[in-house]
């Protein structure tokens, strides 16, 4: 496989600073410029955190949390359908629920403070990540949604505005 972008990192001898370019061996020639050294110095940091943890700890957390999360939007927010598995065995740390103008409910969410993301044509995806979302977090949420869909606040023109990214 031929890179489609040519760095020097991912070069056959990048130190040798030969003007022709020569793709390094295997992923190697993938390499298209300095790691970023501030970013992977942040992931090593936050990786430290999973010394002190059990992924069996987190998962069972997240499957309470989306449960959690699960119960109070459908005793809330009626006008949701769980689209997730209902079985926390069945499914990853994100809950889902579709809602026909999830868009524009989700741009409301997002200016609420309740970070989720959208998939077409009508998904709302909420991330169950127990080593930052705690129950606090988990409740809120919930009871932003429950009053942004009582109030219809997400039916204004500004949160219908589609963005390359939601």
């Amino acid at each position: 496989m031929r890179p489609a972008l040519s760095g020097w990192l991912g070069h056959a001898a990048p130190f040798d600073f030969n003007v022709d370019y020569q793709a390094g061996a295997g992923i190697e020639r993938m390499r298209v410029g300095t790691p970023p050294v501030l970013g992977l110095r942040a992931l090593e940091a936050s990786l430290d955190i999973w010394d002190q943890v059990s992924i069996h700890d987190v998962r069972a957390e997240s499957m309470r949390l989306g449960d959690l999360f699960i119960e109070l939007v459908k005793a809330a927010c009626p006008q949701l359908a769980l689209v997730s598995p209902q079985d926390a065995k069945e499914r990853g740390s994100q809950v889902s629920f579709s809602f026909d103008e999830g868009y524009a409910l989700m741009q409301a969410l997002i200016e609420a403070g309740v970070i989720g993301d959208f998939r077409a044509p009508n998904i709302v995806r909420f991330g169950i990540t127990p080593l930052y979302v705690g129950e606090d977090d988990v409740r809120e949420a919930a009871s932003r949604m429950a009053g942004i869909l009582a109030e219809r606040t997400w039916d204004q023109p500004r949160f219908r505005v589609r963005r390359t990214v939601t």
